[in-house]
Parts: structure tokens; C-alpha cells; sequence
């Protein structure tokens, strides 16, 4: 678990993140969103220590991140996984080169052992050996994003960050992202967080939502919450098109 403990960042004169509070639970998909500019980015990258918040904590399994020493850090490093955004995939390198690239440089496991790992994850997401040698380009962009998870967790992290994992990509294949994520994170029990606009990830995939507005934590709860939520801002935010308000009204019939 990641517990979030009144964390404050200012950059100059501008507050971004004002007093948030929040628990990441594992074997959930806890999602963060918010417009551009509510500050969900800097909140995430305070999370993974990317950026140091002005005051308060964020606690790994109890342990304060901003506390922990070089040794600690490093062994914490080791439990992360990161998808980014578009992938970030190594063009230079293969498939499984780029898929065992945290391996070689983490770990002093055997060249089959490491292959073995390899095809293990790139199996896990819907990939066969057959794609091994083939170099970023030469693949889908939904098979680029399979690829980046499978790297995301060839380590076998506790913990899995992934920002905007639909980026770029055609509804059909970011449902099967969505659902990909969604089952690795309950059947290895890890916590994962997403940062996303996709409303559609929101509403099907969102067992824990945090929404930010300006800074403050304006919202907190599933996606089965988020249907009767009498919140203004996140309801002008979710449901803005007529084509999701009519979605609201569906899913509030159906429970």
C-alpha cells in the first residue's frame, strides 16, 4: 500500500498541490484525474519521488519515501514498475531486448533465466515468441503498449505506475490495455496507479478514484460511486458530453 499524507509542492508563487491525503490500496486500480492544470501529475510524481513535496509524507508499506537512505531507495526502485506514456520503448532495440532491458541492468539472474522471464510476461500480455526480434516499428501501437507493460513488469513489482495508458490508441485496444492492467494488478495483488482522461477506463476499470481540482482533493470513490456523486465540478468534468451523461443515466437504471 502507498499512503499519501498532506502533501503540499509549490513551484515559485504557484500552489499546485494543496493538503492531499490518499491511500493506494494493492489489488486496485486506483485512478487519479483531474482537467489539465489540477496538478495530478506533480501528484504522482511526488508519489515515485521524482519530485519532493514541500511537507508531508508519502508511505511505501509504512515507510516515509522522503526519509529512506540510498540503500532503502535503491531496493524500492527494484519493486516499481512504470508504463508510459506511449510506450517509451527503446527503437534501437528488439522486443525482448527491450522487454529484458530492467533485468540486465537490476538483476545478476542467468541469459536464460532471464529469456524464461521474458517470454513469461510478454505471454501475460497476449504477445507469443514471435514478435522477440522485431523492433518497436515494426509492430501495432497497441502491440507497443502490450510491450511496455510487459517490461513494466518483468520485475515483478509491488508497485505499478502508468500515465496515460491509452494514449494514442483506438477505443477497441485500450479496452484490452484496461483490462490487461486491470487483471495483472488483482492477480499479483499490486498497487497500481493510473493517471488517465480516459472516461471510459474511469466508469469501468476504477475501483479507486481520486479527483483533483485545483490542487485539492475534491473526490474520492469507485466507479460505481462516481454514477451518484452530487459533486458539481467532477460531474461537469466526467459527464460534459451528451453521450456520458446518457451513460450515467444507463448505469444508474442497471443498479
Amino acid at each position: 500500500m502507498i499512503e499519501v499524507k498532506d502533501i503540499y509542492k509549490s513551484f515559485g508563487d504557484k500552489e499546485v498541490l494543496k493538503g492531499i491525503s490518499a491511500k493506494m490500496e494493492p489489488g486496485k486500480t486506483n485512478l487519479i484525474i483531474g482537467s489539465s492544470g489540477s496538478g495530478k501529475t506533480v501528484f504522482i510524481k511526488c508519489m515515485i519521488g521524482l519530485i519532493k513535496p514541500d511537507n508531508g509524507e508519502v508511505l511505501y508499506e509504512g515507510k516515509n519515501l522522503l526519509e529512506m537512505n540510498r540503500y532503502e531507495l535503491k531496493q524500492l526502485r527494484q519493486q516499481v514498475g512504470m508504463l508510459f506514456q506511449g510506450g517509451a520503448l527503446f527503437s534501437s532495440l528488439s522486443v525482448a531486448k527491450n522487454v529484458r532491458f530492467p533485468l540486465d541492468m537490476l538483476t545478476d539472474m542467468s541469459k536464460e533465466e532471464k529469456n524464461d522471464r521474458v517470454n513469461e510476461v510478454l505471454r501475460r500480455v497476449n504477445l507469443d515468441e514471435t514478435v522477440n526480434k522485431k523492433y518497436p516499428s515494426e509492430i501495432s501501437g497497441g502491440m507497443q503498449k502490450r510491450v511496455a507493460l510487459a517490461r513494466a513488469i518483468v520485475m515483478n513489482p509491488k508497485y505499478l505506475f502508468c500515465d496515460e495508458p491509452n494514449s494514442g490508441l483506438d477505443p477497441q485496444t485500450s479496452m484490452v490495455i484496461d483490462d490487461l492492467i486491470k487483471d495483472i494488478t488483482h492477480e499479483y495483488n499490486m498497487t497500481t496507479v493510473i493517471n488517465t482522461h480516459d472516461m471510459n477506463s474511469v466508469m469501468s476499470h476504477g475501483d479507486n478514484i481520486i479527483y483533483l481540482h485545483k490542487g485539492h482533493k475534491k473526490w474520492e470513490g469507485s466507479s460505481k460511486d462516481i454514477i451518484f456523486s452530487d459533486d458539481e465540478e467532477l460531474n461537469k468534468f466526467i459527464f460534459a458530453s451528451e453521450f456520458m451523461q446518457r451513460a450515467k443515466e444507463a448505469n444508474k437504471n442497471k443498479l
